[in-house]
């Protein structure tokens, strides 16, 4: 157009169709059709660096806290009480107001202190009650004591004979006897502890014989345990 405007062209430029024009039209929108699909359609074609790109999202921003408004309660100081009777109240308390009792207080009969009735206060010196006497509890075994605190209380001594076959066989030594002596003073029983066989039955005889003043223990005749030894001995 620019030549045909400027020089003389004899005829010799023609326009193109509309053929043409519409065939290059159709293949320019085919072309960036096939530009933009080959992204959805070949993922591994586009870039590395554009598919390792984090995305993050913006922070989310907190709510912000919703204030109530607080309503003052009015305090009601309208009786609850009318002529006597309990009315319902206008609200229902939040808490237990404090009683503040101002009344007098109401005088003390002397009634109450005279003594008379069964919630009376007796008046005068308080009456002691009688002591009571304890009583010891009884032993429940002999007592026992030693074997010279036994020797102090002998009224007969022990006395014993030295058998004769003994004396010719040579044999002396120590017979141990534990005893107990009963409340009237007398041997009530009695056990050989160790001595030489024939020797004991000499020792048994002679501490049957024997005889002791009888214990008391709080004004009580008491039984005691004792241990006695009779020795024998050849030199007398």
């Amino acid at each position: 157009m620019f030549e045909d405007s400027t020089f003389a062209s004899a005829s010799r430029i023609h326009t193109r169709s509309p053929r043409f024009a519409a065939g290059s039209l159709v293949l320019q929108t085919a072309m960036l059709a096939v530009l933009i699909l080959i992204p959805y359609l070949y993922p591994s074609a586009l870039p590395r660096k554009l598919l390792t790109i984090a995305l993050t999202a913006p922070p989310v921003q907190p709510a912000e806290p919703v204030v109530e408004p607080q309503h003052a309660v009015a305090s009601s100081t309208r009786s609850e009480f009318i002529d006597d009777t309990l009315r319902l109240p206008p609200r229902i308390p939040t808490g237990i107001p404090p009683v503040v009792d101002t009344a007098p207080p109401s005088p003390i009969s002397s009634d109450a202190f005279a003594g008379s009735g069964p919630v009376g206060l007796p008046i005068g010196p308080a009456i002691p009650n009688p002591t009571q006497r304890v009583r010891p509890a009884k032993p429940t075994g002999p007592l026992y004591v030693s074997e010279g605190v036994a020797a102090g209380q002998l009224i007969v001594p022990i006395q014993p004979h030295y058998p004769a076959i003994a004396q010719q066989a040579r044999i002396q030594g120590t017979v141990v006897v534990s005893a107990i002596i009963g409340t009237d003073g007398h041997i009530a029983s009695l056990r050989v502890l160790s001595g030489p066989p024939l020797l004991i039955q000499a020792s048994v005889d002679a501490i049957r014989q024997a005889r002791y003043r009888p214990w008391t223990l709080n004004g009580q005749p008491v039984e005691v345990e004792t241990t006695i030894n009779v020795v024998f001995n050849l030199g007398g």
